[in-house]
């Protein structure tokens, strides 16, 4: 991999991210596109330079972040019933009770998510295809009155759940966890706040995880330099495209994008039936 190649995958990256479309189908599409084949070294990239992306949510929410891990840890220290704690101690609460089962998921289908890289433009097209049903869903069904004071744990397990979804290639992480949220009646301002700041935990995790597999493969060494390119183009991209997101969802749906994963998800399993 080029450095260029690694600095366009990066912008991928931190562009579509946040942006419910599906990071992970477009990452596998830029592949495609660069020429670049499928190889562990390949799939580890695409994993770690998630971590640039998580690096711009810390930045971007560095203040929110901050008081929700000051309470949790202070509710440990005056903790008589859960409904007594503080708001941020029981959001960070929440946060952990959502990543739970995309992180139990996550670790035992693991070999099956690599494999599914290995063939990505139809399962980046079928997953393309549940994002905009999803999101769609979501819209038509959701209530959207509900503010995030008001969550409880079994919001925070549902929504949790939904980001399942993210796991496999073509999924939207944020699509599926802001859809999560709509559709237990939060407004899309909450829901996209609530799905960006519970995903820091399972994409760091990921991130670290797999950095840790990679020092091992082989040709490592003459790959840091891409992934480097990868990880700063991420950051700075994935920061702009949440303080976008955040602002459109005040005033705009997410039809939009569904609409945009169905049209991309026609034209990639088109590419794919024609070879």
């Amino acid at each position: 991999m080029t450095l260029i190649q690694a600095l366009i995958l990066g912008i991928i990256q931190g562009l579509t991210e946040f942006i419910p479309v599906s990071s992970t189908a477009h990452l596998l599409i830029g592949q495609k596109i660069l020429g670049i084949e499928s190889s562990e070294l390949v799939f580890a990239f695409l994993i770690i330079v998630q971590l640039g992306t998580v690096l711009s949510l810390i930045i971007y929410f560095w203040a929110d972040l901050l008081n929700v891990v000051k309470a949790f840890f202070s509710s440990f220290q005056n903790f008589e019933n859960f409904r007594s704690l503080s708001a941020e101690a029981r959001f960070g609460w929440y946060i952990i009770l959502a990543t739970i089962p995309a992180a139990l998921v996550g670790y035992f289908v693991r070999g099956l998510v690599e494999t599914l890289f290995l063939s990505p433009l139809l399962s980046a097209s079928i997953r393309l295809f549940s994002a905009a049903t999803l999101m769609a869903s979501a819209e038509w069904l959701g209530k959207r009155t509900r503010k995030l004071d008001e969550m409880n744990w079994l919001d925070s397990l549902i929504i949790g759940l939904f980001q399942v979804l993210a796991i496999f290639p073509g999924a939207s992480r944020s699509g599926s966890t802001i859809s999560g949220g709509m559709l237990r009646g939060f407004d899309r301002a909450a829901s996209a706040r609530f799905a960006f700041l519970m995903s820091v935990p399972i994409m760091f995790g990921v991130g670290i995880y797999e950095s840790l597999g990679a020092f091992h493969l082989v040709g490592f060494d003459k790959f840091l330099p891409a992934l480097i390119v990868g990880f700063i183009s991420a950051a700075i991209i994935g920061w702009l495209a949440v303080k976008w997101l955040l602002a459109y969802l005040n005033k705009n749906s997410l039809y939009s994008f569904a609409i945009y994963c169905a049209s991309l998800g026609v034209i990639i399993l088109s590419i794919y039936l024609l070879g």
